[in-house]
């Protein structure tokens, strides 16, 4: 297997990506007993740095999890991963798992936590030659799991809903899916969430969804520019009739989607809405009210 290259700190120690395991005893691998958070650098310079690690410990305090470092030892233990890898473009994230006990007991009290961070090469969802012609997704009959049973708001390892709509969009032709809730409303997809704009007013689902740092990003930005917006529960048939649908992530920032169920949304190109908050989106990335460089986060000066 070849390994991406990269740089990650586990046990204490950092060590290349080939050379990073965990126990096939710790839960977060049997039981998905695991919270993780994703913050990108781009040319040298972390994007919102201090928002991913704030909702990254709100997450590990909702599954009463204890992170083993203080908040600015793990933003330097980040730094530190792209450092050591020469990154100027990285995708960096943040694992806690519930680790394992040692003594093999079933009770959670007795597991010791585990902190996993890692640097690899920047990966997309939508590479920015590919923006113009946008993303194709379909509107899957795969049910997001219900916020009753697990908390979107945290980020976790439950995936096998999203799985599974993703292979539904890859048997229709599509590049990816997004999944409604029970009422036949839009819920997000793997690892990004959605908005749609009718005759220039923005909305995104407000419920059943993770609280995407880029997802915020796109709504301040969206007030910056006069764009009015909305958070509210979102049919699936307002994506079907918009002017425009775009999607939000780490992996790619704000991407617009051209084609749902293999129709054309809008125009079927990418509209103007979508590239306004795009630009601005990526202008923002050397401004530091909103972004860090990884020197100073080394040295100790958390910003961004």
């Amino acid at each position: 297997m070849n390994y991406p290259a990269g740089t990650a700190y586990i046990d204490g120690a950092f060590v290349p990506m080939s050379e990073a395991k965990i126990s096939v005893l710790d839960w977060g691998f049997l039981h998905s007993d695991a919270t993780y958070d994703v913050v990108h650098v781009w040319k040298g310079r972390f994007f919102r740095l201090d928002s991913h690690i704030e909702r990254f410990l709100r997450s590990a305090d909702r599954l009463r999890l204890t992170l083993p470092v203080s908040p600015g030892e793990l933003a330097r233990i980040l730094a530190e991963c792209v450092a050591r890898s020469g990154f100027q473009d990285a995708y960096v994230e943040m694992v806690l798992t519930r680790g394992a006990s040692p003594t093999f007991s079933r009770d959670l009290r007795d597991a010791r936590h585990q902190l996993i961070c890692f640097a690899i090469p920047f990966g997309w969802i939508l590479r920015p030659e590919q923006r113009e012609a946008g993303l194709s997704i379909v509107l899957s009959d795969i049910r997001r799991i219900p916020p009753d049973s697990v908390d979107p708001t945290v980020k976790n390892y439950h995936w096998l809903d999203f799985v599974m709509g993703l292979y539904d969009a890859y048997d229709r032709g599509a590049q990816s899916a997004v999944l409604t809730d029970a009422g036949g409303n839009l819920a997000e997809g793997p690892g990004f969430n959605i908005f749609t704009v009718r005759q220039g007013r923005i909305a995104t689902p407000d419920r059943g969804v993770l609280r995407g740092v880029t997802r915020q990003t796109a709504i301040a930005l969206a007030a910056e520019l006069g764009f009015p917006l909305e958070e509210r529960l979102v049919a699936a048939a307002e994506a079907l009739a918009a002017d425009e649908v775009f999607v939000t992530s780490t992996a790619g920032g704000i991407m617009p989607v051209t084609r749902i169920n293999a129709a054309a949304v809008g125009a079927g190109r990418m509209g103007p809405v979508t590239r306004a908050l795009l630009e601005a989106y990526w202008a923002r990335h050397d401004d530091p009210a909103w972004s860090t460089s990884v020197d100073e986060v080394l040295s100790g000066n958390l910003a961004g």
